[in-house]
């Protein structure tokens, strides 16, 4: 019994130092911590302290920089000077005082008597021009009107010429005379210019910026190196007429937040404390280590062997089984007991196959290395089934970097092969299906695409029945119509055979074809239903027009049913005035495209049908079949262009598609 009290005190007592030791590791890391923190806290107080301090002298600058800039423009008014000494005088002020991009001088009716530029940037206002801004200064002036003294204006924003642009703000001086507003100053400041002299001054750690209310920055100036924490601080500048959030950022990382006593302190308590605590606990490591490695690695291996579905098998160099995991075992049915020191013949070779695995086997323990993608074998079940494996071999290497055998790794392909044979079996079955789709296809792109030339024939062969009922006929005019009715014959066997060859996917026979050509071919049917609803037809093509390379038939077919569309959009009682427009000139994206569009004045489209407007099958016609719109982007994205639409203003919709030009 006395070794059985022995260890049990023994655990007891090793219980309590554990919870003592945890105590006091407890103690020294709350003091370290709440030492780290005070100290963190006085210096971030100090730093956001001077940050508040160098933002109000910040504000203070630009206030004094604003107030001597007015003096200075005061005195170009010194001595009633003409425009042209005016000028000089304002450009020498330009050089002197970056921020200031622009001086005017007006009259009291706002009329520019005189006007210089910055010389360090292009002229500002040369891409929207001064009157784009108008209403700024008339702003400002209005406030100076108002108060009788300097007013500024809220900034905005220019771009310019070179694609960038400014965040700038006006200030308005009025000139009196005996009480009387005789004229006004009107400089235009550069925020971010404003800001330079600023930024010099403040170190690489600041940043200093203009921000509008909501956070937005208008203007930012200096370099700031991120780091672990941030200070801001923000100052308003006050002017007459606006006010401006003036923000300044300042980053310091960790090391920084200490002060130098402080530092010392919590580093030399630190270091002190650990000292302690490592001597104190060197005993206890020691104990802990070979319990805690042991465990460790027993359950990193346990774990690892019951988490696995790859079987594992080593094997020294002489063949002979040295370890297996149970994934291996499950999957060969027999236990690690019966496999271990396994050379000869493993239990799992199927028999008629035994002779040749055993001399892969041979060919393995000579020093061969197996292939890295592995092999394909087949393995038995302990139950006889017979199963396919991928084996993939490695040398097995211990830590003095010799080898001392063979580790393999088993994949079970059973469910593999079975997803290939279903995956086989699905492509076989889409293939079928893809071919009754086709046939489907088919059908639908003839019923649609027939319909326009088969309605043709009908209405030529009726207007001939009516000349011929009423007499008021001459040959010519027979001769005529049947000439129409056989184009249009011939038109639908061309469009039997091009949607024949669109359906099976082939290249269209394309040919080079001038675009009034391709207008000239629908004209008639667009004319003939144009004339049934009083629609005028107009056609704009643009001069020197190269040809387009396309299937002539299947152009026509999409720009007659735009062209129908756009009739039948406007055939609305309220349309008085209906107008379809054929156009054709160069795309402006890319001069190697040409651009067909067609536009009515319909009552244009709305927002939820313009979202499926080219899904198959969606239609807003009682008698439509959906089709149209959707095999017309089809054709025309298998000639490489695009097809889209966008409103017509004031009224109705302009679909557009483009053609690769072919030959002049």
């Amino acid at each position: 019994m006395a070794p059985v009290e022995s260890r049990r005190e023994r655990w007891r007592a090793h219980g309590r130092r554990r919870v003592l030791w945890s105590a006091l590791a407890a103690l020294v890391v709350a003091l370290l911590v709440t030492l780290v923190w005070l100290a963190g806290r006085y210096e971030a107080s100090q730093v956001q302290s001077r940050l508040e301090r160098d933002a109000a002298d910040a504000v203070s600058d630009i206030r004094s920089r604003l107030t001597r800039n007015l003096q200075s423009l005061q005195a170009l008014q010194f001595g009633d000077p003409q425009p042209a000494t005016w000028t000089t005088e304002a450009t020498i002020l330009l050089r002197e005082r970056r921020e200031l991009l622009r001086i005017e001088w007006r009259d009291s009716q706002h009329k520019i008597l005189a006007q210089a530029g910055t010389p360090y940037r292009p002229p500002v206002f040369d891409r929207l021009g001064r009157d784009s801004v108008q209403s700024e200064v008339n702003q400002a002036c209005n406030a100076a009107r108002r108060i009788s003294g300097p007013a500024y204006s809220t900034s905005y924003f220019v771009p310019m010429t070179d694609g960038l642009g400014l965040e700038v703000m006006e200030t308005c001086l009025p000139l009196a005379s005996a009480g009387v507003v005789m004229g006004y100053l009107v400089a235009t400041y550069s925020l971010q210019d404003l800001l330079d002299d600023l930024a010099r001054q403040l170190t690489r750690s600041h940043e200093v910026s203009f921000t509008e209310g909501d956070g937005t920055r208008l203007a930012i100036r200096g370099t700031a190196r991120r780091s672990s924490r941030v200070f801001s601080a923000q100052q308003l500048l006050d002017l007459p007429g606006t006010t401006l959030v003036l923000r300044m950022d300042s980053w310091r990382g960790a090391p920084e937040l200490f002060p130098n006593v402080l530092t010392a302190l919590v580093t030399a308590m630190s270091i002190a404390l650990v000292s302690i605590l490592l001597l104190l606990g060197k005993d206890m490591r020691r104990r802990l280590k070979a319990e805690s490695d042991l465990a460790d690695a027993l359950a990193f291996r346990k774990a690892m062997e019951d988490s696995l579905v790859t079987g594992l098998r080593a094997r020294d160099l002489q063949g002979r089984i040295t370890y297996v995991n149970p994934a291996f075992c499950q999957m060969v049915g027999f236990s690690a007991e019966e496999l271990m020191g396994q050379s000869d013949q493993a239990p799992y070779w199927p028999p008629e196959l035994a002779e040749e695995y055993k001399k892969r086997q041979e060919i393995r323990l000579a020093g061969n290395v197996p292939p890295r993608e592995g092999f394909e074998s087949v393995f038995m079940h302990k139950d006889g089934t017979r199963f396919p494996v991928l084996i993939i071999e490695a040398p097995l290497i211990n830590a003095q970097n010799v080898q001392t055998g063979w580790m393999s790794a088993f994949l079970d392909i059973r469910e593999q092969r079975r997803v290939e044979e279903l995956s086989r079996a699905s492509q076989e079955r889409l293939q079928a299906t893809a071919r009754l789709a086709m046939v489907g296809e088919m059908a639908s792109l003839l019923s649609h695409e027939l319909n326009q030339p088969l309605a043709a024939m009908s209405s030529y062969a009726t207007g001939t029945l009516n000349l011929l009922h009423q007499g008021a006929h001459t040959p010519a005019d027979i001769e005529l119509a049947m000439r129409r009715i056989a184009e249009q014959a011939e038109r639908a066997g061309k469009v039997i055979k091009s949607v024949h060859d669109f359906v099976r996917r082939r290249d269209q026979a394309r040919e080079a074809v001038a675009p009034q050509v391709l207008l000239d071919a629908i004209l008639p049917l667009v004319n003939l239903q144009a004339r049934k609803l009083g629609v005028q037809v107009q056609l704009r093509l643009e001069p020197g027009l190269p040809r387009v390379l396309c299937d002539r038939t299947m152009v026509e077919q999409v720009l007659l049913n735009l062209a129908r569309n756009g009739m039948q959009a406007m055939d609305r009682p309220e349309i008085r005035r209906r107008l379809l427009q054929l156009g054709v000139r160069r795309s402006p994206a890319d001069a190697r495209w040409i651009e067909f569009s067609v536009t009515d004045v319909g009552p244009g489209i709305a927002p939820e049908v313009a979202q499926q407007l080219f899904t198959p099958f969606f239609t807003t016609k009682a008698e439509g079949m959906g089709l149209g719109l959707s095999l017309c982007r089809t054709v025309i994205e298998q000639h490489g262009g695009t097809l889209a639409f966008e409103p017509n203003r004031p009224q109705g919709t302009v679909f557009s598609f483009t053609l690769p030009a072919g030959l002049s």
